[in-house]
């Protein structure tokens, strides 16, 4: 079923599914839960962006209105039109998909900050609408009585239930993720990244895998945001604002652009170091900025990449000085 997943990955795969299943055994406190989850929601959110930045080169300031749409959707649908929650969840990332090819098909052509500027205004636009149309989506109050996600008598509606289903979709994210950037359409992503004019003397179609990319990230996100509705039954629009693209954009970057598993520990880090400032949330974008500065001097592959890097080059000289 995923003919390119590698025997290395394969590894780590399987350690992170123990992990998975192990966790929710060792760990009592209803926090550390809340906060795991977090984790699970965002790491789905910056594994499809990462596709789209660290794979394309595209980057994306509009992550956030996808999220907020897969969120709001689902909630709308079963809330207010009585759906039942899995098939308004797929609705919901049908029709984000639907507006991301629409958004990305002609913002795609341009280059550089005029895509960012095109992405942002986008996720602006959105969260406008969120707040405005208060009378769909409850405006700036927000949108409460949001039912849980079940399957047959299981309902998901504490944190360890829903624990093991936003870590099981966290998973099959970045197994679909690496099986897609082991194949073909990886290869084609990473000939964009390099140079797009080489990508199309070599016959790459790039503004096809360019926007099929943007439309694959905007669903992942548009999954994410209707976890997270169903799992805490109320949203508002402040948790889809431009604030939250910056943050994606800043795990992507500081976990690694174009690996997965640095996807996974941008999100981890930076979801634990917003908990940690929770406390002095006002100088949270600073930190930000000042951490993504770091990055970017001394880093910029990346935390976990940059590490790898480092522990590569190490073992080299250990092995040329012993020979």
């Amino acid at each position: 079923m995923f003919p390119f997943i590698r025997k290395r990955e394969n590894l780590f795969l399987g350690i992170f599914a123990l992990l998975i299943i192990l966790i929710p055994l060792l760990i009592k406190n209803k926090y550390y839960f809340i906060v795991m989850n977090v984790v699970g929601l965002n790491t789905i959110v910056v594994v499809g962006l990462n596709l789209l930045i660290g794979f394309a080169g595209q980057i994306s300031l509009g992550h956030a209105a996808f999220y907020g749409m897969g969120a709001y959707l689902s909630a709308i649908l079963t809330t207010t039109y009585h759906f039942p929650p899995w098939p308004a969840m797929v609705i919901a990332m049908l029709a984000t998909g639907g507006v991301a090819y629409f958004v990305g098909y002609p913002s795609l052509k341009l280059r550089g900050h005029y895509l960012v500027m095109a992405t942002l205004g986008f996720s602006i636009i959105i969260n406008i609408l969120m707040v405005e149309l208060d009378t769909i989506t409850g405006g700036p109050s927000g949108f409460p009585g949001i039912p849980n996600l079940s399957i047959g008598k299981l309902i998901f509606d504490n944190d360890k239930r829903n624990f093991y289903l936003i870590w099981t979709l966290t998973f099959f994210s970045i197994l679909v993720s690496l099986n897609l950037v082991n194949s073909r359409v990886g290869r084609a992503l990473k000939a964009i990244h390099g140079s797009e004019v080489a990508a199309n003397t070599l016959g790459v179609d790039t503004d096809k895998y360019k926007t099929k990319i943007f439309v694959l990230s905007a669903v992942f996100a548009s999954l994410a945001g209707s976890l997270y509705a169903h799992y805490v039954t109320f949203i508002s629009p402040r948790s889809f604002d431009f604030y939250y693209s910056i943050q994606v954009v800043t795990m992507v970057i500081v976990g690694g652009m174009g690996s997965l598993w640095g996807a996974f520990f941008g999100a981890a880090l930076l979801t634990l170091l917003s908990e940690v400032l929770h406390v002095a949330e006002k100088y949270n974008i600073v930190v930000y900025g000042s951490l993504l500065t770091l990055v970017l001097v001394f880093l910029p592959e990346g935390f976990l990449v940059g590490l790898y890097h480092f522990y590569r080059r190490r073992k080299m000289k250990v092995f040329a000085g012993e020979h």
